[in-house]
This record gives structure tokens, sequence and C-alpha cells, in this order.
């Protein structure tokens, strides 16, 4: 232990922050590298996230695009049914107002031939004949707006089951 006492007391206090900072030194240094570690695994972790996210975009836009399309066909096929549904409805009028004609072509040669038919008899039959042709008109012409109703009711309806039934797919 001799040896000890030769060298100064400021040598033993250097040697010790000697040691203290390259311990130290050490530290910062492996700090650095842990941070320089995290910085790369943060930015692989962004990165992945990131390639995750736009997939994930991807695949919803795909699935938008497609179901926009099931709605866009759906909607087309429903608008040529109520074309369509127009169309008879238009043939049905023109046939309605013909039967029509035909009533009040009737209710003429009724008149006509009742000229020769007591006034009382006339009146009888005249009356119910009016009102039964009347009746006809009318409920004729409800038929056929209700027919009309009914029609884009139904086609709407089926339009959208049929959609529904595309989108669960």
């Amino acid at each position: 232990m001799n040896w000890l006492k030769l060298v100064p007391a400021w040598a033993w206090w250097l040697l010790a922050l000697l040691i203290v900072g390259g311990v130290q030194q050490i530290r910062v240094g492996a700090g650095k590298l842990d941070a320089l570690t995290a910085r790369q695994e943060l930015a692989d972790f962004r990165l992945e996230v990131s390639e995750r996210d736009r997939r994930v975009a991807a695949k919803t836009r795909t699935e938008e695009q497609r179901r926009q399309a099931v709605a866009n066909e759906e909607g087309r096929k429903a608008n040529e049914r109520i074309t369509d549904l127009e169309d008879r409805a238009v043939t049905a009028e023109s046939r309605a107002v013909g039967l029509r004609g035909e009533i009040e072509r009737l209710r003429a040669g009724h008149r006509a031939t009742c000229d020769t038919i007591t006034a009382q008899q006339r009146q009888a039959e005249a009356s119910a004949v009016v009102v039964l042709g009347g009746l006809l008109e009318e409920s004729d012409r409800m038929a056929g707006s209700l027919a009309e109703a009914l029609g884009r009711s139904r086609i709407a309806g089926l339009a959208c089951e049929a959609t529904y039934t595309a989108l669960t797919k």
C-alpha cells in the first residue's frame, strides 16, 4: 500500500473524475444508440401503419364502388319497370277512353229508344243506365290510378329489396 501514497491526492481525484466521465460518456452513447433505434422503430411503425391505412382505404373504396354499382343497376332496372308500367297505364287509359265512349254511345242509343216507352219507365231505366254508366266510369278511373300507384310501389319495394340483398352478400 505504500505505492498508493506515492500518487498525489489530486491525481486520485482526477482519476476518479476521468472514470466517472468515461462511464457517463458510455451511458450517453448507449442512450443515443437507444434513441436512434427507437426512432428507426417509430419510422418503421409509421410506415407500416400508413401502408395498412392505404390498403384499408383502397379496400373500402372498392367496396363502396361495388355497392354504388349495385345500387345504380337496381335503380336502372326499377326505372325501366316504371317506364314499362307508365306505358301500360297509357295504353289502359286509351282503352278506358274507348270504353267510356262506348258507354256514352249506349246511353245516347238508350235515350233514343226510350222515347217510345212510357214516361215513368223511361225515367227509371234512364236513371239506372246513367247511374251504372257513371259508376262504371268512376270505378274504371279509380282502378287505373290505383293500379299505377300499386305498380310503382311494388317496383320501388322490389328494387329496394334487390339492392339490400345484393349489398349484404
